[in-house]
């Protein structure tokens, strides 16, 4: 095998006792996802006020993963080989400067929605440097048994943020305004460079290329390819993620639009916060529980297939209640699907190499995403939408019967087919040994 070129040693070898310098941390970028989350609500119905379209919604995503994803490669290179504090440092601290930018814009009356497509894309480059690096840094701050409580707090942070924000946001929108709003979010920032500042991450030594050359972003890569190639089972759960990934944004992304096609932007916070209290509660489920400490990958396989019929459910008619109670039963399984797959990477990738290969596990996990967002948009407007509106070749069929017809359905029917799909790609791969098996296979990378 050819998974390492370089020789790297631990510059801490003993196992982290603890869970202390993980909570500081922890404690900092909850505070940052809380001010984000406002700023992201805030905007969203911006941009729909703005153009009434679901189109730029999935543009700004695009904008906003598809340079994270491409720049993986030399995220997770560098993550194995600079200081991973100082690069979420420096993550954190761009991203204040672009939401500085959001706020001069507002200040001036100069922002456009072409503004908030750069801005999501400037915004995506510097946080593409922090993920790498605060999920290898996981594994040097908690010991091995707590790696799926620490995951499935990193999921309550979301969580949180989906429950608080979109509340705080309605209230804040009244008292201090949009650009109130973006301030709180800038200041938000200094929390989690705060808290990075008083802590220590050990970091992985890297010693030189044993032929005497210099490692570089394509042979670092080379590293995490290697090493999953070697490795068919975790090569395949990838290319699993990638399709899930695929089918759950390629509805997902439209989630301010099919409800806010119907109801007020109101509607659209109750939906969000219903969605928080279930991912909330997943979290919450993950963090204490752990996970299953045996069988892991059947066990995500079957949380993926319980959140894609969340995601049927959401879809099925334009009562918000049916996308609350729905999206909140999907994000409910989210957290415990990706805490325990999580636990299963951290457990069979060295500390060392962690970073290369994460690296790549994102970009081949996440390559499809940007498909769906670029088609998404359109094939609501274009596609989807026509046929299930008054008048369109789907109206007084079957379909208008069960699903109903009008503003938002043709988008929920783009749901209902994402979810179906998802839960025939969850069965072909549970039915392949490789990935099922994959735990038995492959022996555990970090002691404990």
């Amino acid at each position: 095998m050819t998974e390492s070129t370089d020789t790297p040693a631990l510059e801490t070898p003993s196992a982290p006792k603890n869970m202390r310098s993980f909570l500081v941390i922890w404690i900092g970028q909850l505070i940052s996802i809380l001010g984000s989350g406002l700023t992201g609500f805030a905007l969203a119905v911006w941009i729909y006020e703005k153009t009434g379209q679901a189109t730029p919604f999935a543009l700004t995503v695009l904008f906003g993963s598809l340079p994270s994803i491409l720049l993986m490669p030399l995220a997770g290179s560098l993550a194995d080989r600079w200081n991973r504090r100082w690069l979420m440092i420096l993550s954190d601290t761009g991203n204040a400067l672009v939401t500085l930018a959001v706020f001069l814009l507002l200040t001036f009356g100069s922002l456009e929605v072409w503004h908030i497509y750069l801005i999501s894309l400037i915004g995506s480059v510097v946080s593409a440097f922090q993920e790498p690096a605060y999920m290898a840094s996981v594994t040097m701050l908690v010991p091995k048994k707590d790696f799926g409580r620490a995951s499935g707090m990193m999921q309550m942070a979301g969580a949180l943020s989906s429950i608080v924000t979109p509340i705080l946001a309605g209230v804040l929108f009244v008292s201090i305004g949009f650009r109130g709003i973006i301030l709180i979010d800038f200041v938000t920032f200094f929390f989690a460079i705060g808290a990075l500042m008083i802590v220590r991450i050990p970091q992985p030594k890297v010693e030189a290329r044993s032929d005497g050359k210099k490692s570089t972003m394509f042979s670092d890569f080379g590293v995490g390819w290697n090493f999953l190639r070697a490795r068919t089972g975790l090569l395949g759960l990838l290319f699993y993620y990638a399709m899930v990934n695929f089918l759950l944004n390629f509805s997902g992304v439209l989630t301010g639009p099919l409800v806010l096609s119907r109801h007020p932007a109101s509607t659209l916070g109750l939906v969000q916060t219903v969605m928080g209290v279930g991912m909330l509660a997943g979290g919450l489920a993950m963090s204490t529980w752990g996970g299953p400490k045996k069988r892991r990958i059947p066990a995500v396989i079957g949380f993926i297939s319980l959140a894609m019929i969340g995601l049927i459910l959401a879809g099925l008619r334009a009562n918000p209640v049916f996308p609350a109670a729905g999206l909140a039963l999907m994000v409910f399984f989210i957290p415990l699907a990706s805490g325990t797959s999580q636990a299963v990477w951290q457990t069979k990738v060295s500390p060392e190499l962690q970073g290369r290969v994460f690296s790549v596990r994102a970009m081949l996990s996440r390559s499809m995403m940007p498909i769906a967002y670029l088609v998404a948009g359109p094939l609501a407007d274009l596609v989807f939408e026509p046929l299930m509106r008054e008048g369109g070749a789907l109206a007084g069929t079957f379909m208008s019967a069960i699903f109903d017809i009008g503003p938002g359905r043709g988008i929920g029917v783009m749901f209902i087919l994402s979810g179906v799909i998802a839960i025939i790609v969850s069965l072909v791969a549970y039915l392949n040994p490789r990935i099922r098996n994959l735990e038995e296979e492959l022996p555990d990378a970090v002691p404990g």
